[in-house]
């Protein structure tokens, strides 16, 4: 592990009141080269200049840390024993870093595309983890399938999609009582409001919202932290494609 990596996961994350063991930095930067080696043959992420990743991909994924989720800040026991689908985690994001940052936390990560979750096993496998599983599948599909729908205590997605969208895809997926995270970017006032019908429809009341910058001081982060408080209709969500194509 290289110097300036670690001081500056060890910078970002003390900003964010994270304490992270040597161990979990460790894991963190095993993470980051095989994340960027892998993107030279395999289209990951755009970002792989190092301090970028550390900020914009594992920062940003472990940001939910002292959020108020249920009138209880998110701290280091938060999740200890709870489950949590990351739907859609391309490479891994927020899911497994949430896993490094939270040990104890249950994680299923759910992707269409294998050959993500190719890699991210093979993340999995170096960093010798456990409790984790990796599920292919469109989250249409995989939300229709008895051994996912409403066994959640958490989903999670970070994607460019619209937030009735993303409603669509992750709500189903949770528990009654249980919390789908939304991690957007930039500003979401519009969004939320466009989203409105799809969140009630659905069974959500949200109950947090959470505008801020990342530790870079620049970069626009949301989150929109909605509770499941009723059961998803079995209408619920639609074919595969119909969610992006035609939000609620």
């Amino acid at each position: 592990m290289t110097d300036t990596f670690y001081n500056d996961m060890k910078y970002n994350s003390d900003k964010l009141g994270i304490e992270l063991t040597d161990v979990q930095i460790n894991q963190l930067y095993k993470f980051y080269e095989m994340l960027v080696e892998k993107n030279k043959v395999m289209n990951l992420t755009a970002i792989t200049e190092e301090h970028d990743v550390v900020v914009k991909h594992f920062i940003d994924s472990m940001s939910i840390y002292g959020v108020e989720i249920d009138k209880k800040l998110v701290t280091k026991d938060f999740f200890n024993g709870k489950s949590l689908i990351d739907v859609g985690t391309g490479a891994g994001f927020p899911g497994l870093v949430l896993k490094i940052v939270f040990p104890k936390l249950n994680v299923v990560l759910s992707d269409s595309l294998n050959k993500r979750l190719n890699f991210i096993n093979e993340v999995i496998t170096e960093l010798q983890m456990n409790k984790i599983l990796l599920v292919h599948g469109r989250a249409e599909d995989l939300a229709r399938d008895k051994n996912y729908r409403e066994k959640f205590d958490f989903a999670t997605s970070r994607a460019v999609a619209n937030l009735s969208t993303l409603t669509e895809y992750d709500l189903p997926f949770v528990k009654i009582n249980g919390f789908f995270i939304a991690y957007k970017s930039g500003k979401i006032e519009d969004e939320l409001y466009n989203a409105e019908h799809a969140i009630k429809v659905l069974g959500g009341n949200i109950v947090n919202t959470v505008n801020f910058k990342l530790t870079d001081d620049e970069t626009d982060r949301s989150f929109v932290i909605i509770k499941k408080v009723s059961t998803t209709p079995k209408t619920y969500p639609r074919k595969a494609g119909t969610p992006s194509k035609m939000p609620l």
